[in-house]
């Protein structure tokens, strides 16, 4: 990026204005208010994190600065957004095309609905470069290759070739903010940027984002309800609920005495790393046998080129993995994105092709079968996905969608379907009113709720968690988990939990494997893991979870340097397998690794 000198003068210039901003939305029932008059100043290079609760109008806020409002179903009813003193109100939307992207850009929380499926990454990439700067071809393929760098994405020039659906989430949410930061703009909006990565890439972006402050002046609005984030990041605070500021103040001051009960509730909801230490993790169900065991599981996805489109390489994504969670008993499943953890567990559903053995209950699952045995199988084993708004059909009710897994098997219709729904969407913090509505009258929080409440509805023996908390805010994310907790000492549930939110997976895991380039690289018991880890890379994870307390802010994140490895083989090519070592009831890699020094 080209470097320019940010004088203190220029630092106390405010480049976004907003006063009285009024956002309304239609419901059946008439106009309803979700932004309500809300006002506040952002100075250059100023970080401002907005936090609250889903639905509390976090995103309808940015929306609302962006213009990027579904009109006529939501609009502005008042106030006004100035943008170095122009207001963006009153813009046409040829005027705000040229505004967006170039002096006020956006990374959207669920990157899928924002990337378009039919275009190359380089090719969105490109585009977004050539519509706001005065470059060629070649310079915008230059820098979109200089921006997939900057995020870290493993094989930048590869995956400029690739479409959305071949990278993980957490690829697509880099892929969204290399894209945001292409053209060095003046105020950056980030709704929810970290959501979908785990901490090394996390602490990597929230870097990459301070260094575009100190060398452009660029103002930040972040919208996040990773209270650490915030802690890490904010030079001041906004705290919304019911689409109203409760309160406004620098981040410290807010964090130690914060002056609202709303604010408050918040706080003592988060999460924090340690908070756990020293207490071990009782299992209450002891039956003997174990409620899912996992075999020598191998998942390789083939990867073909040339004329004849021959196979000419494969993705390693899980190679030779093996574990077994009890009944009651909660196994936390960590590393860093494209690890291999979502395979895992797509594996365990029998959704994507698998080598080894996967057993539920004692019953066996065959790979690649589609059968109603195998409908049988899903029966005992149900998984909450990362992305709500991609598992949810956006024609159905959610009332249908959290019924049709009773109304497939036959285990219920009629008015008994109903109350059964009804008390599902109660136990995750839904209202039964809310049953006639569809996935996109919900946010990202409720729609993940809705998720969990469908998984629920058979009352497997094991639920695959994947990122089931991730979309949630904190207060939200702490009834989802204690109701989780719940329900596994009700009925003896076994979790698999995958997250790369560490402090998380401490809270609800009684034990945690670690994953790297699709292998396990060191398991444990909780405390084993979190007090004592022995492995480098388990322990780069622990050094780049953000504290959530901005008094022990760190001046530089410590990322890792270089590219991660590429778990793609020829055909043919060995691959090296970890080896194990017992080191009491824990494993971990017997080799030392370089790339962890």
């Amino acid at each position: 990026m080209q470097q320019t000198d940010v004088s203190a003068s220029q630092l106390e210039e405010i480049v976004l204005s907003v006063r009285d901003l009024k956002t309304e939305v239609a419901t059946p029932d008439g106009s309803k208010t979700v932004v309500d008059g809300l006002s506040f100043d952002l100075k250059r290079g100023e970080t401002l994190c907005i936090a609250g609760e889903s639905g509390s109008g976090k995103s309808m806020t940015a929306l609302s600065i962006m213009r990027l409002l579904p009109e006529p179903m939501a609009r502005i009813g008042g106030g006004s957004v100035l943008l170095d003193g122009r207001d963006l109100c009153q813009l046409d939307e040829t005027a705000m095309r040229s505004v967006r992207g170039g002096d006020i850009a956006m990374i959207f929380q669920e990157p899928m609905t924002s990337l378009n499926p039919v275009l190359t990454i380089g090719r969105q990439l490109r585009e977004a470069v050539i519509a706001h700067q005065s470059v060629s071809r070649r310079e915008a393929e230059k820098r979109a290759l200089e921006m997939l760098e900057a995020v870290r994405l493993s094989e930048p020039p590869r995956r400029l070739k690739q479409y959305p659906h071949e990278l993980s989430g957490g690829m697509r949410q880099r892929v969204m903010i290399a894209m945001a930061l292409a053209c060095n703009p003046k105020v950056l909006i980030a709704d929810e940027p970290t959501t979908a990565l785990d901490v090394t890439i996390q602490a990597q972006i929230l870097q990459l984002i301070r260094d575009l402050q100190r060398d452009f002046g660029t103002a930040v609005i972040l919208i996040t309800h990773d209270m650490g984030v915030v802690a890490e990041m904010a030079d001041r605070v906004i705290v919304m609920n019911q689409g109203q500021i409760v309160e406004d103040g620098p981040v410290g001051p807010l964090f130690q005495t914060p002056g609202d009960p709303y604010t408050q509730k918040l706080l003592a909801a988060v999460p924090k790393l340690g908070a756990m230490s020293g207490k071990d993790s009782e299992i209450r169900e002891k039956a003997a046998g174990a409620a899912l065991e996992v075999n020598d599981l191998t998942v390789r996805f083939d990867l073909r080129g040339g004329l004849l489109q021959r196979v000419v390489s494969r993705v390693h994504a899980v190679e030779g993995v093996s574990f077994d969670i009890r009944p009651g008993e909660t196994l936390g499943l960590v590393g860093e994105s494209g690890c291999g953890k979502s395979s895992i567990g797509k594996a365990l559903m029998n959704l994507v092709p698998w080598d080894g053995s996967i057993r539920v209950a004692g019953q066996h699952l065959m790979s690649g079968r589609n059968s109603a045995a195998d409908r049988a199988f899903r029966r005992n084993i149900q998984m909450v996905f990362q992305d709500p708004y991609a598992s949810l059909d956006p024609r159905m009710t959610v009332g249908d969608l959290v019924g049709e897994p009773l109304v497939i098997h036959g285990l219920a219709k009629g008015t008994e379907l109903q109350d059964r729904v009804a008390g599902l969407f109660r136990r995750v913090g839904l209202s039964t009113e809310q049953m006639s509505r569809h996935p996109h009258e919900f946010s990202g929080g409720q729609r993940q709720r809705i998720c969990i409440a469908r998984a629920l509805a058979l009352s497997p023996k094991v639920i695959i968690a994947d990122e089931s908390v991730s979309a949630l805010d904190v207060s939200v994310q702490a009834q989802v988990l204690d109701l989780l907790k719940e329900l596994q000492d009700e009925m003896g549930l076994a979790y698999l939990f995958i997250s790369h939110d560490m402090a998380v997976v401490e809270q609800v895991s009684h034990r945690v494997a670690v994953m790297y380039l699709g292998q396990i690289v060191e398991t444990g018991t909780r405390r084993q893991i979190f007090e004592n880890p022995c492995h480098p890379y388990t322990r780069r994870l622990m050094e780049a979870v953000p504290i959530p307390d901005p008094s022990r802010r760190r001046d530089m994140f410590q990322v890792p340097v270089g590219d991660v490895p590429s778990p793609i083989h020829g055909i043919g090519e060995t691959v090296e397998r970890v080896r194990y070592d017992d080191i009491g009831d824990r494993h971990m890699v017997a080799r030392s690794d370089e790339a962890f020094a």
